[in-house]
C-alpha cells in the first residue's frame, strides 16, 4: 500500500493507511510521505499562510523562535524526519508518528522520554476551521515549535514524570474500587492542568499577554479571541482553581489562565506532583474531562509494574 496514492491522501477521518494501521493494532507508525495528496499540501499551505500574521501578533517570542528553528516549509506538509533533524539537537525531543489516540499514560510516558506523539493526517481543506481530532498542523505547527525551547521541553518531561508518580500511588492502593476512584480524580487533575497550560495557556511578556498554548497557536480564530475578546475571563494561574475547573472542547474557551514565565510553569508542574503525593488531587471537582476506559486502563496497567 505504501506505493499507492490513496484517493483521499492522508486526510483526517478519510485515510486508508491510518484505518489499516488501527485495524492491525499499530499505534506507532511511519509517515508515508508519498501518500499526501496535492489537496493535503494545499491545506497545509493555506493553514500556515493565514497563521503567520497572527503568530507575529499574538504568539510568545519562544514560539516564534521555534518556527524559525524548525525551518518549516510553508507550502508543503513537513517530513517528520526533517522536523526531527532540526529539533533533536536543540532539546532532545522528537516527533513520533502515531495512528490515532494515544492512551494518557503512554502519552505522558512519551513526553518523559522526549518523544511527542504526532498525528500524520491533515484536516480537509474545505473546512480549515473544523478539527474533528488533532492533525499534523495542530501537532507540528502548534506544539512542536515550543519543543525547541529548553525550558518548555524540560517542563514536558517533568509532566511525564507526574504520570509515573500517579502509577506509583495507584500501585500502593489494594482496594480496587478505591484505586479506580483515586486514579480517576488524579487523571482529571492532570488533564485539566495540561489543558489550561500546554494547550490553552497565556503568558505575561514585555509586550503584554502572549499565547503559548498549542490549541490556541494552531487556531486562526481562537488565538485572536484569547487575547482580544472582552468575553474571555483571564486569571493569574492558581493551581487549586485549574485542577477543579472542568472544560469543554467544542467551542472557544471562555476561561483562560496566565503564567508568569516558563520557569513559573516548570515550578507549577513540580507543585502539581507534590500535591499528588500529599493526596490533594484525590478528590477534585467532578465534570469534564471524562475518563475513557483506555485512559484509565493505561494508568492501572502501568501501576502493576511499579
Amino acid at each position: 500500500m505504501a506505493g499507492v496514492q490513496a484517493p483521499g491522501g492522508l486526510t483526517t477521518t478519510r485515510a486508508p493507511f491510518i484505518e489499516q494501521a488501527q485495524a492491525e493494532g499499530r499505534l506507532y507508525i511511519h509517515q508515508p510521505y508519498e501518500l499526501y495528496s496535492r489537496d493535503n499540501h494545499d491545506a497545509w499551505r493555506r493553514l500556515f499562510t493565514r497563521m503567520e500574521d497572527r503568530w507575529q501578533r499574538y504568539a510568545n517570542p519562544r514560539f516564534l523562535q521555534g518556527i524559525d528553528s524548525l525551518c518549516l516549509d510553508p507550502d508543503r506538509v513537513p517530513k517528520l524526519e526533517d522536523v526531527n533533524r532540526f529539533l533533536s539537537p536543540l532539546t532532545g525531543f522528537q516527533a513520533k508518528p502515531v495512528s490515532g489516540y494515544v492512551p494518557s499514560f503512554l502519552f505522558f510516558d512519551c513526553l518523559r522520554n522526549r518523544e511527542f506523539p504526532t498525528t500524520i493526517t491533515i484536516r480537509d481543506g474545505a473546512t480549515l476551521d473544523y478539527l474533528p481530532e488533532p492533525d499534523i498542523f495542530h501537532d507540528i505547527a502548534g506544539h512542536v515549535p515550543m519543543h525547541t525551547d529548553r525550558a518548555f521541553a524540560d517542563t514536558l518531561v517533568r509532566f511525564g514524570d507526574c504520570a509515573h508518580t500517579a502509577a506509583e500511588i495507584a500501585a500502593g492502593i489494594t482496594d480496587e474500587r478505591e484505586k479506580i476512584r483515586r486514579v480517576t480524580s488524579i487523571f482529571k487533575a492532570l488533564a485539566r492542568f495540561f489543558w489550561f497550560t500546554i494547550e490553552f495557556g497565556l503568558m505575561r511578556s514585555e509586550g503584554g499577554l502572549k499565547v503559548f498554548g498549542s490549541g490556541l497557536l494552531s487556531s486562526y480564530g481562537e488565538i485572536a479571541n484569547s487575547i482580544d475578546s472582552p468575553e474571555v475571563q483571564r486569571y493569574p494561574m492558581q493551581l487549586e482553581w485549574v485542577i477543579n475547573q472542568y472544560f469543554e472542547i467544542d467551542h472557544y474557551q471562555p476561561l483562560l489562565f496566565i503564567v508568569d514565565s516558563f520557569d513559573h510553569l516548570f515550578e507549577l508542574v513540580g507543585e502539581l506532583e507534590r500535591w499528588m503525593r500529599e493526596g490533594r488531587l484525590d478528590n477534585v471537582a467532578p465534570g469534564e474531562p471524562a475518563v475513557s476506559e483506555p485512559d484509565l486502563r493505561s494508568f492501572l496497567e502501568a501501576s502493576k509494574g511499579k
